[in-house]
């Protein structure tokens, strides 16, 4: 054998032994333990099409995540007003387009035109009419800002929503966002619908606000609502009788401190009667004003506001440093953990809404499997029969390479941690179909070589180099459009793409030159003259 073609073997022997190595967890439950420490260990993942799980699609309501942006904006203005003494009669928010507001004084018009223009150049300034007790003043937000706002709300639900669903434990999902502002999340195996949809779907945003305990709740509650604060409940459950109360607060609209400061969101258990509670780490900033807030307003209660729901209101009776709190009256220990998650992975920006939900059961993704793999078996059979029947022992080292083919797909899927859906095995399907293709046009040239009278030494040699040319073009050609379809399409089409490509790529190692060295043994170590073809 020459050196030439015993390199070239024992690459391929390497590439095949790899290769199925990479295949034993695949299709081995039990490993022993050094396996996983020296070997790889990942499986074929299945998508949802094949084992089952849940589909939905979201729409983020971007247009909260603007008016929640002016609120704030009208809030940090109203204390620039204070502290530059300009004197407004009324200052509120105007939905989503901007903020309105009354100066009571006409010579602070030009004072405030320059604190907006230097603090607030997303909003243009526009005078009203003039009020009987001031002049009336438009901001209006610009429309490339309220694009853009929209664009980043959807951008960071999508990856709060991924951050939660890691933490959650799903395996493999897919999420990404569709036209506007929606989101497409797969997430096969999923067991436990329900409590996914209300962990991906809570808003989270954590709020500390203060308790108005110089004003009566049940004088709120008849309608007195005293300036700037507002009324928000606690839901009290008790176990033994099943039922549940809700406890209205008095609290300060204004929020002291919200959750974005969180560093760390943990479940621990109370040592006096074991029930969950969540242990919150603030970041440096964070630790510095719940300290501040804690240090000025001792005897007084702070309540722990999540999606405008109390948990509870406790009395602050010291100033608390270090960047700790807890968040109390939970439920069960699932609720608990869920939580932690939310707020490990951030609030959502804006709320969002399901506009379908599609479950997948597991008895579906096995048919799916089972036809696909009875359509790859009945097709892998007639080509079979056909390239043995028609082209002899040659045919039999195409189905080598066929085989071999299907073997590297399938480890290279295990390997790049790949996701192999339906559309998926018809790519497989594809491939192997184009694997036979390209040792056909290889066959076909050789027999030309031979009628007009080469050996079979210089037809194999000449039938390799011209139908090469032709394969790899081929093979090019479709290799670009996968790329392209990988590229642009959604999940199922890169499902296709994905082991479309990885096949085309296969296709051209076994069918040109694993033959190719097999052909070369016979040829030139044992000396054939003849073979079937």
């Amino acid at each position: 054998m020459s050196k030439k073609l015993a390199v070239q073997s024992v690459i391929y022997a390497v590439l095949i032994i790899v290769s199925l190595v990479y295949l034993v967890p695949t299709f081995s439950n039990k490993l022993p333990e050094w396996w996983s420490k020296f070997l790889p260990k990942e499986k074929i993942k299945l998508g949802l099409d094949l084992q089952g799980g849940m589909q939905l699609i979201l729409e983020v309501d971007t247009i909260k995540a603007v008016e929640a942006e002016i609120e704030t904006a009208v809030e940090d203005i109203k204390d620039e007003l204070r502290n530059e003494k300009i004197r407004y009669l009324d200052l509120k928010p105007n939905g989503s387009t901007g903020i309105d507001l009354i100066l009571i004084r006409d010579e602070d018009i030009t004072s405030f035109e320059n604190l907006m223009n230097a603090n607030y150049p997303d909003y243009a300034v526009e005078h009203g009419e003039k009020k009987e007790k001031g002049t009336a003043v438009r901001m209006v937000m610009q429309q490339s800002t309220i694009d853009n706002m929209m664009k980043m709300a959807t951008d960071q639900a999508l990856e709060t929503i991924r951050n939660r669903i890691d933490q959650f434990g799903v395996n493999e999902p897919y999420i990404t966002t569709q036209a506007d502002n929606r989101i497409l999340i797969q997430l096969p195996g999923l067991k436990d619908a329900d409590r996914a949809i209300k962990l991906i779907g809570k808003t989270a945003q954590l709020e500390f606000k203060l308790v108005d305990e110089a004003n009566n709740v049940d004088d709120a509650l008849a309608g007195n609502m005293p300036a700037g604060d507002e009324v928000l409940y606690e839901i009290s459950f008790d176990p033994q009788t099943g039922k549940s109360e809700k406890i209205p607060y008095l609290l300060k609209k204004r929020t002291s401190m919200t959750g974005k400061y969180i560093t760390d969101a943990r479940v621990k258990l109370d040592s006096q009667y074991g029930e969950p509670y969540v242990s919150l780490t603030f970041d440096r900033r964070g630790a510095r004003i719940f300290e501040k807030i804690t240090g000025e307003n001792i005897e007084k209660r702070l309540a722990i506001v999540l999606d405008d729901n109390v948990y509870s209101a406790p009395v602050i009776r010291d100033r608390i440093t270090g960047g700790k709190a807890m968040i109390e009256n939970i439920g069960s220990t699932d609720e608990a953990r869920d939580l932690a998650i939310v707020l490990r992975a951030g609030a959502l920006p804006a709320p969002v809404k399901i506009l379908e939900q599609r479950l997948v059961g597991p008895s579906l993704g096995q048919d799916s499997i089972e036809q696909g793999i009875n359509a790859m078996i009945l097709g892998g059979a007639l080509v079979i029969l056909f390239m043995i029947v028609y082209y002899g022992l040659s045919g039999l080292i195409a189905v080598f390479a066929l085989v071999l083919n299907t073997i590297l797909i399938a480890a290279c899927l295990a390997a790049f941690g790949a996701t192999l859906t339906l559309p998926g095995l018809a790519g497989i399907i594809l491939s192997i179909g184009m694997a036979v293709d390209a040792n056909v046009l290889i066959y076909e040239r050789i027999r030309e070589e031979m009628r007009i009278g080469k050996t079979l030494r210089g037809a194999v040699e000449t039938g390799y180099e011209r139908a090469t040319i032709t394969i790899f073009d081929s093979n090019l050609t479709t290799l670009i459009t996968a790329v392209i379809l990988f590229q642009f399409g959604t999940g199922p089409v890169k499902g296709f793409a994905v082991t479309l490509t990885i096949g085309l790529i296969a296709n051209f190692i076994t069918a040109v030159y694993v033959t190719r060295v097999i052909f070369d043994y016979l040829v030139i170590n044992l000396n054939w003259k003849k073979i079937s073809i």
